[in-house]
């Protein structure tokens, strides 16, 4: 494993597109879309409200001018503007579901916030090979992204590039001690919880590179730390594989995992207690703005 820091990485030359998008990005609208969308809604447990934030969400794509279409069995949400993309598809993508009884402020309103800025920013611009999917039953064992990918992606219709997976990104602590290693996990890392965590395995290791050039050059205050994973150790670690990245790296398509580390920073993690005031509206725009611009940045490739 080797630990990589967005200060120490090369800044690349500023395309002032992607920084006009970059800016267009609003902690107003983030918080809006947190406290619209926490509320308990696990499949079974709280069904109706499940269902009731997927109309949300849906409402908000259609309402940027993306083609939604429900996707399984589970209800995940696929929006996008075209059916094909020649080169694959960019895949940004956040579970809306909650564990049974908590808000899920963080886990993961603060990922389908940040999934829903970045739509909502990239929408004036044409032809993006850009997908976005909100996962269903993401707490109930990753099930609506294996879903998606053996039979949305495995039946051919739609080729991935790269996934990006927003999981918990709205959680900082600047206090000392405040931030955790998991444990059997040889790594060292800042104890101050104001980082936005990157993990890849070693199909993904390029893109962890691109964010941190990324978070250098478009939003050189958030500290990012990224985690490249080699031979294979996550099968080994399983708090690496807890999030709809894994299906992904399962089926050999490059992922990463966007997190603020959940448990391991955030003490309301499956509590009720997860609610959208514990959450920094400043650091959830950067990770937002960070997802915009690293986007555009793979779509230029």
């Amino acid at each position: 494993m080797r630990i990589i820091h967005s200060s120490k990485a090369r800044p690349r030359e500023i395309d002032t597109n992607i920084a006009q998008a970059v800016a267009s990005v609003s902690a107003d609208y983030l918080r809006e879309m947190v406290e619209a969308i926490s509320i308990p809604r696990h499949f079974f447990a709280e069904h109706s409200n499940n269902q009731l934030v997927a109309r949300r969400v849906a409402h908000e794509f259609e309402g940027c001018g993306y083609d939604v279409q429900y996707q399984g069995a589970w209800s995940n949400l696929v929006a996008k503007k075209g059916e094909t993309f020649s080169e694959g598809a960019i895949l940004i993508g956040a579970h809306y579901d909650s564990v049974p009884s908590t808000p899920g402020a963080d886990d993961n309103a603060s990922g389908v916030a940040a999934m829903l800025a970045c739509a909502k920013a990239l929408s004036t611009f044409d032809d993006l090979p850009i997908c976005f999917v909100a996962f269903n039953r993401e707490e109930d064992g990753l099930i609506g992204s294996a879903d998606f990918v053996e039979n949305y992606i495995g039946k051919e219709k739609l080729r991935v590039r790269e996934a990006h997976i927003l999981e918990m990104v709205g959680h900082c602590s600047r206090i000392k001690g405040s931030q955790h290693v998991p444990e059997g996990l040889p790594i060292k890392i800042s104890d101050t919880g104001d980082f936005l965590g990157v993990v890849g395995n070693r199909i993904s290791t390029q893109m962890v590179d691109t964010a941190m050039e990324v978070a250098k050059t478009y939003i050189p205050d958030l500290p990012v730390t990224g985690l490249k994973i080699y031979l294979g150790l996550e099968k080994r670690l399983s708090v690496l594989r807890r999030s709809d990245h894994d299906p992904f790296w399962q089926s050999n398509i490059p992922a990463v995992m966007w997190t603020d580390t959940a448990e391991f920073r955030n003490q309301n993690y499956h509590q009720p207690t997860d609610t959208p005031d514990t959450l920094d509206y400043d650091f959830l725009q950067k990770v937002a703005r960070l997802i915009v611009a690293c986007a555009l940045t793979s779509c230029s490739k």
